[in-house]
């Protein structure tokens, strides 16, 4: 699944500052999250497809480590996002 910008955009002006904000981490993990639920569903149709399986642990991985970034950080910043994400932690 390719996302078009417009979807980008989206994503990053819904958790971001801006439409053009692409490197905070609330947009980051939104960007994560949306990929992560996409390959999520592939695998419930494909469970043998083990190359997807890896990159899905890897995001998964990814986001962890920058939702801890937040936590370190903001901490309400990082309530924020779990809440506007419906993470469970």
């Amino acid at each position: 699944m390719k996302l078009t910008a417009e979807e980008k955009q989206k994503i990053f002006s819904q958790h971001g500052k801006s439409k053009q904000d692409t490197g905070s981490p609330e947009s980051q993990i939104a960007l994560f999250s949306n990929r992560i639920r996409h390959l999520t569903e592939h695998l419930k149709n494909n469970k043998k497809d083990f190359n997807t399986q890896r990159a899905l642990l890897k995001l998964v991985g990814k986001r962890r480590r920058l939702l801890d970034y937040l936590k370190k950080r903001d901490i309400e910043r990082y309530r924020a996002i779990i809440k506007a994400l419906d993470l469970r932690k």
